[in-house]
């Protein structure tokens, strides 16, 4: 499995990373998206229902079920103290895992426990 190390490296390499303050909304709950997230400094809450339901750190992956074609964000996002992220679309991401194959196993390794821990918790 990759480390955290190589999928910040990842992300870092992407064009205008975005950063977010403490407190900021990255997106809300059901809103669409065409865009995933990775994590290059900070930490971010996820939140079902307005309610924390894990916290992420550097290195992690979120918002991937956009690019799987689920329709809308199944929780929202918001930055937990001052987070820079790399952002990668379809096309981005694809690239990405053609450059380095092991990628796309952490990111659905990610998206699957994530999910697994969202519907434990509905």
């Amino acid at each position: 499995m990759l480390s955290p190390v190589v999928t910040v490296s990842i992300f870092q390499k992407q064009p205008d990373p975005q950063v977010f303050s403490a407190g900021q909304v990255i997106f809300e709950e059901g809103q669409s998206g065409d865009e995933m997230y990775g994590i290059i400094e900070g930490e971010v809450n996820i939140l079902v229902n307005g309610k924390v339901v894990e916290t992420i750190e550097m290195g992690e992956v979120f918002g991937i079920g956009v690019l799987i074609k689920v329709k809308s964000r199944t929780y929202a996002a918001i930055a937990k103290v001052d987070t820079k992220l790399g952002f990668l679309n379809e096309k981005k991401f694809l690239f990405a895992v053609q450059e380095t194959p092991m990628f796309a196993l952490q990111v659905m390794k990610s998206y699957s426990e994530r999910l697994s821990r969202l519907q434990r918790m509905v």
